[in-house]
């Protein structure tokens, strides 16, 4: 696993009209005992920094470590390159890192489908990417945790070799990737994940990182499903588009339908339980005002997270940036002024009705949205094992009648080991976090973005969180305002 700076070799890269050149070393083994071909990391350094030059204002010594990762719906997520990206246009988050005079590292991460080919494609995947067949199922919970922090020890194990600095690793993540840059930031040096590290001979030492960066972090999920019914509750039709990848193209299929009875008497028992779970949580505002709810669910904390959206709304009649616009992605009826949930006066945002703006986004997923109750959901699969193929994981189990199935339930320290809020605490290495999550964005609750980023600042964490207006389940979008972030803080 140690690298000689002999093993970098000249690349030049070209996307969007614009080309880099840097030094790579492609396919190198980051761990001793790898059980999937996917264990494999991508380097890449601005050829100045090999000259004494610099870019952007770093140099070899200074630039900070830019590591992103290509999982989406909890598939694996391989090892990429710099090059266009072929879902947002333009140039990739790893080709727009290099040009900004970062150091980039691309590591493979195994997945839930690990061991198998699949033809599945989630937002944040890379949808070139469709497995090997190794009959191995060794990519369940917390793999991916355990191969990221794998990558960050390689990468501190040959900082004297990758130029850059290893105290500046910041991470990079969409929908469950999202969800892994987050538990990199709340879970480093955390010794549950030990054993697991052990296995595959990951080098020793520290995998905390500097700064996380979170598009639409598909997280908590063993409270997401009681959070998406609270914001839906009442709302029987479900619209949504499944993916799939076919002749190394993404396909979209359009399905919708409609909640049974049983479903919606479901619906109520779920969201009737996560007024406990936020007010347990002991949430405060900037003002140090507790976040609750109410059994009926209102309360402070929707008026919290109904403040966020009236704030992203504000904010685009005031900018226009029109963020969804501009990544391709704009909903039909999302602009500002086309919303009837949104009081609007004067240039002004005076205030948002919930239940009118939560139906007009409408529903994506039926009841249960994660925690399916014939194990059918990405995430049950993400729960099983090399011998089990799903499991249920809810922390609504009762509710969710799967009481009776105690030998289908996933061991509650997995589920721990994936989620990050447990493990956010005060004085934890990683102290800057940016987090973005669309006001269209409907494959969780807002509820679960806003939990995550209260939580750090409640604990003394730098948060950068926002909900660009109109953006659906998206990420790697305003690239140029992240570098501006990361420069904020390297510099």
């Amino acid at each position: 696993m140690r690298l000689s700076v002999g093993e970098f070799v000249p690349r030049a890269y070209r996307a969007d009209g614009r080309e880099v050149s840097c030094r790579a070393i492609l396919g190198a083994p980051y761990c001793a005992k790898p059980v999937d071909p996917i264990q494999r990391v991508n380097v890449f350094v601005p050829e100045e920094y090999f000259t004494g030059g610099s870019v952007g204002g770093y140099n070899a010594v200074t630039a900070p470590i830019f590591m992103p990762n290509s999982v989406g719906g909890y598939l694996p997520g391989p090892a990429e390159e710099p090059g266009d990206d072929a879902r947002n246009g333009g140039a990739n988050s790893l080709f727009r890192a290099l040009e900004h005079g970062l150091v980039v590292v691309s590591g493979g991460v195994r997945g839930r489908t690990s061991g198998k080919r699949s033809d599945e494609f989630f937002e944040g995947a890379d949808a070139g990417y469709r497995g090997v067949e190794t009959g191995r199922m060794v990519g369940r919970a917390p793999a991916l945790v355990v191969d990221q922090k794998a990558i960050v020890r390689f990468v501190r194990l040959n900082a004297d070799v990758i130029p850059g600095n290893a105290e500046r690793i910041v991470t990079n993540g969409t929908s469950a990737g999202g969800a892994l840059s987050a538990l990199m930031g709340a879970t480093g040096n955390d010794p549950g994940y030990e054993p697991y590290l052990e296995r595959i001979g990951a080098a020793s030492g520290r995998d905390d990182v500097f700064a996380s960066n979170c598009f639409c972090p598909i997280h908590n999920l063993e409270h997401a499903d009681a959070a998406y019914e609270w914001q839906f509750a009442g709302e029987r039709e479900w619209h949504r588009t499944k993916h799939k990848v076919v002749d190394g193209v993404v396909t979209r299929v359009p399905v919708s339908g409609e909640l049974t009875d049983a479903q919606m008497e479901l619906s109520a028992r779920l969201a009737a339980r996560f007024p406990d779970y936020v007010d347990g949580l002991g949430l405060t505002d900037p003002e140090g005002r507790l976040l609750t709810l109410n059994p009926d669910g209102s309360g402070s904390f929707r008026d919290f997270v109904v403040g966020k959206l009236v704030d992203s709304a504000q904010r685009e009649l005031r900018l226009h940036e029109d963020v969804a616009a501009s990544i391709g992605k704009s909903i039909p009826g999302s602009a500002v002024d086309q919303v009837n949930a949104l009081d609007v006066r004067d240039e002004r945002v005076c205030g948002l009705d919930w239940r009118a703006y939560v139906h007009a986004i409408t529903r994506m997923k039926a009841t249960p949205a994660f925690d399916a109750s014939d194990l059918s959901s990405p995430e049950n699969e993400e729960f099983g094992d090399q011998t089990v193929g799903a499991r249920h994981f809810s922390a609504d189990r009762e509710a969710l009648g799967f009481f009776s199935d105690s030998g289908k339930m996933a061991d509650p320290e997995v589920v721990r080991l994936i989620n990050p809020i447990p493990h956010i605490r005060s004085g934890m290495p990683t102290r800057h976090w940016r987090i973005r999550h669309g006001s269209f964005d409907r494959d969780t609750s807002f509820a679960i973005p806003v939990i995550l980023a209260t939580r750090l600042r409640n604990v003394g964490c730098d948060v950068d969180f926002r909900i660009p207006w109109g953006v659906p389940h998206a990420g790697d979008y305003q690239m140029d305002e992240l570098f501006a972030w990361v420069d904020g803080l390297c510099g």
